[in-house]
């Protein structure tokens, strides 16, 4: 029978032949996820199952990321929670500070996910693998507890849908827009616990830090996973990364999706998400007036070299406002040291601009960016949720890095064809 690539995935980890889906499966895990919030949560339900040992030291993650470094003593204790948990198990990928980075940028650049692979992680947006053609879903903590143990998981077979862009993107234009289009398209729950399976030659011409973007924010449309074939674009990023063997899979051509949604890419402009739904999109030339106290340019979803080069390309020479904030995040270790041999890094700094070391820190609130009462954010993170980043009254709103660089100077929402 015909199968998506999800299908395939999970019927090959689940013994089976072939699965539909509304089925359910008991999938066997390639890799297991948590970070410093949601795996202190794990450990305790791991200690109540009453197992001794975690099913492969090898093929559990734990990345202490989102409160890191250490913004207080509650923090510092879950991370001590841990790492003491990490030295027990003899975890073999523990990634901490100095060593760590925004764990859905720092697993694909360690060779940790592959193609054809299934992950869970203990985090929303472990979708982001799905640029590898891997199926990678976010779980809760509990859940993640028996993955640990058992090394599997169970879980329905989702429905496919198929999103086909042609056309050749306008200048600036990148992955954030086309996923921030696409959430305004279908809405927080128009793919709600389906596959979103992205093609077209538009993606073929995407790079794969923009593909990341994409499969990142597909949790934004209440997505299961986010789907991209592997090509050779994805072969040569694995390539001297791979720690094992691994198997492509890709949807066969008579597949029957549940729905497919075609776009001309050609038309699609900087996008920008108001508060406080990453489905309000509006072209970011029509926000004008919107005058803004930071920007962020970092995270999960934009925190990659490619981001950060667009960025420092529209401030270099340039000075920021001086009534804006600009936080700039590297999403890993890698990443930073890639930005400061480029010049990247001295760009920032002579823009007056702050460069971070790699934490999720402001993206949900937790440091290095936290909002008070009243401010407006733009950033190019995935959620713009009421009291996201700070208190409740304040606002935040999602764009690419052309975008937010351009902001940044402005000291409004804008564009770089306005500088």
């Amino acid at each position: 029978m015909a199968m998506t690539i999800a299908e395939k995935i999970l019927a090959a980890h689940s013994g089976r032949e072939a699965v539909q889906p509304g089925e359910f499966a008991d999938v066997n895990v390639d890799m297991v996820l948590a970070n410093d919030i949601t795996a202190p949560i794990a450990i305790r339900e791991f200690a109540k199952i009453g197992v001794e040992r975690v099913f492969a030291p090898d093929k559990v993650a734990l990345v202490c990321d989102h409160f890191t470094p250490n913004k207080d003593i509650d923090s510092a204790r879950q991370c001590k929670l841990v790492r003491g948990f990490a030295r027990e198990q003899a975890i073999a990928h523990f990634f901490d500070v100095g060593r760590m980075g925004i764990e859905h940028a720092l697993l694909p650049e360690k060779g940790l996910v592959l193609p054809g692979e299934v992950v869970v992680g203990a985090d929303s947006h472990t979708c982001t693998y799905g640029a590898l053609g891997a199926f990678a879903t976010g779980m809760g903590s509990t859940d993640i507890a028996v993955a640990m143990a058992t090394g599997r998981t169970w879980m329905r077979v989702p429905e496919s849908m198929l999103f086909r862009f042609g056309g050749k993107l306008q200048r600036w234009v990148g992955g954030k827009d086309l996923i921030l289009y696409v959430i305004g398209d279908v809405g927080v729950d128009g793919a709600l616990y389906r596959s979103m399976e992205f093609g077209g030659s538009t993606i073929a011409e995407l790079s794969m830090d923009g593909r990341f973007t994409m499969a990142n924010m597909a949790i934004e449309a209440g997505a299961k996973a986010g789907m991209f074939a592997v090509d050779d674009k994805t072969r040569a990023y694995v390539a001297g990364r791979n720690m094992r063997p691994f198997t492509v899979y890709a949807s066969d051509g008579d597949v029957g999706y549940a729905e497919v949604r075609e776009y001309d890419a050609g038309r699609i402009p900087l996008m920008v998400a108001k508060p406080h739904l990453p489905s309000n999109v509006v072209p970011a030339a029509s926000l004008g007036d919107t005058a803004i106290d930071q920007a962020v340019i970092g995270s999960c979803t934009n925190g990659r070299i490619d981001d950060l080069r667009a960025a420092a390309e529209i401030l270099r020479g340039r000075r920021v406002h001086p009534y804006v904030r600009t936080i700039v995040i590297p999403a890993t270790q890698d990443t930073y040291l890639q930005a400061v041999r480029e010049g990247l890094a001295e760009v920032f700094v002579e823009a007056g601009a702050v460069v971070s070391t790699p934490t999720c820190g402001p993206c949900l609130g937790g440091h290095m960016g936290v909002l008070a009462e009243g401010e407006r954010c733009v950033s190019t993170t995935n959620r713009n949720f009421v009291g996201r980043m700070g208190d409740r009254n304040s606002e935040v709103y999602l764009a690419g890095p052309a975008v937010a660089a351009a902001s940044a100077v402005l000291g409004r929402i804008g564009t770089p064809e306005e500088l």
